[in-house]
C-alpha cells in the first residue's frame, strides 16, 4: 500500500483483533499490518479458528477461541471487560478487517505518550473527536481501567471511552488521550486523508487503496449482511468516484442483503 514498506519495530504492543465475522477478511488485514510492523505479539480473537490453522501459527498469528459475539452491543461489552486479559505487553493496537497498518513509516514514537488515539470523529466540535476505535492504539493501564465501565444502550465502546466516561478515566486514572493533530497523523477515517498516516478505518477507504480485483475478492468474501447501510452508501460513492464498476455491482449485492435483513450483523466498531 506504501510506496516504501518499513517495517518499524513495536515491540511493546500487541496486534489484536476481536471478531467472529469476516475471518477471512481480518486475517488479510493483520498480514497487511505486520508487512509493515513487527508487534510484540499478534493475537485473533474469534469463536473459530480461520482456515489453515497450521498456517496461522507459522505466520506469527496466534488465534484464541471467545464465545460468538453476535452484536455490536456484544462486541462493545467484551472489548470493554474482556480484552485487557489478553493483552500483556503495555499498548495493543486493535485492528479489523477494514481497518490496519498501512505505512510504518509514519510511526511515531510520540504515541507511546497517550493511552488512547483513534482516528478523529468528524461529527463533533466539542475537543472531544478522539477517536474511532476501529483502528486504535490503547495501552494496558486504559484497558484495565475500562473493565466493568458503564455502557448506555446502543453505546459503542470507543464512544464510552472516549466521550461519555473520558472525564473519569482522565480524573481516576490519570490516563492520557492524544490530541486531534497527533490523532490526524496517526489514522484517517472519515476526515480528509492527509498522507502518511500509520494506518486508517473504514471500508470505503480501502477501494482507494487495493488493487481492484482484491477490493473486489474482499467484500465477495464477507458474510452477506454484514455491511450497514451507511457503509455500503460510501463504498458506492467511492467506487463511483474511481469508475470501478465491478465494486458498485458488489457493492449493490452487499447494500439489498444488507436491506433485506433490516439489521447488520457486524460486530465491530
Amino acid at each position: 500500500m506504501s510506496p516504501a514498506t518499513v517495517r518499524v519495530a513495536l515491540q511493546e504492543v500487541t496486534l489484536v483483533a476481536v471478531t467472529c465475522v469476516a475471518l477471512s477478511a481480518t486475517m488479510l488485514a493483520l498480514a497487511r499490518s505486520m508487512e509493515q510492523a513487527r508487534f510484540g505479539r499478534v493475537l485473533l480473537l474469534s469463536d473459530r479458528p480461520p482456515a489453515a490453522l497450521d498456517t496461522l501459527r507459522l505466520s506469527g498469528i496466534e488465534w484464541r477461541q471467545i464465545a460468538p459475539i453476535r452484536s455490536r452491543a456484544a462486541y462493545s461489552r467484551f472489548m470493554l471487560d474482556h480484552l485487557a486479559p489478553h493483552i500483556e505487553t503495555r499498548f495493543a493496537l486493535v485492528a479489523q478487517w477494514d481497518g490496519y497498518v498501512i505505512n510504518g513509516a509514519g510511526w511515531r514514537d510520540e504515541f507511546f505518550d497517550y493511552d488512547y488515539i483513534g482516528a478523529p470523529w468528524p461529527q463533533f466540535d466539542d475537543g472531544r473527536t478522539v477517536g474511532n476505535g476501529g483502528f486504535s492504539l490503547r495501552s494496558k493501564r486504559l484497558l484495565d481501567a475500562c473493565r466493568d465501565l458503564s455502557l448506555t444502550d446502543g453505546e459503542a465502546e470507543d464512544v464510552a471511552i472516549c466521550r461519555t466516561a473520558r472525564d473519569e478515566l482522565e480524573r481516576d486514572h490519570g490516563l492520557r488521550f492524544a490530541s486531534e493533530s497527533l490523532a490526524r497523523l496517526f489514522a484517517y477515517e472519515r476526515t480528509r486523508r492527509q498522507g502518511g498516516e500509520f494506518g486508517f478505518h473504514g471500508v470505503f477507504n480501502m477501494i482507494r487503496d487495493l488493487p481492484r480485483a482484491e477490493f473486489a475478492a474482499v467484500l465477495a468474501s464477507l458474510e452477506p449482511r454484514l455491511l450497514g447501510r451507511r457503509e455500503s452508501g460510501e463504498i458506492l460513492r467511492a467506487a463511483l468516484r474511481a469508475g470501478h464498476l465491478p465494486t458498485v455491482v458488489q457493492a449493490l449485492r452487499q447494500k439489498f442483503a444488507s436491506k433485506s435483513s433490516g439489521k447488520s450483523i457486524r460486530n465491530g466498531a
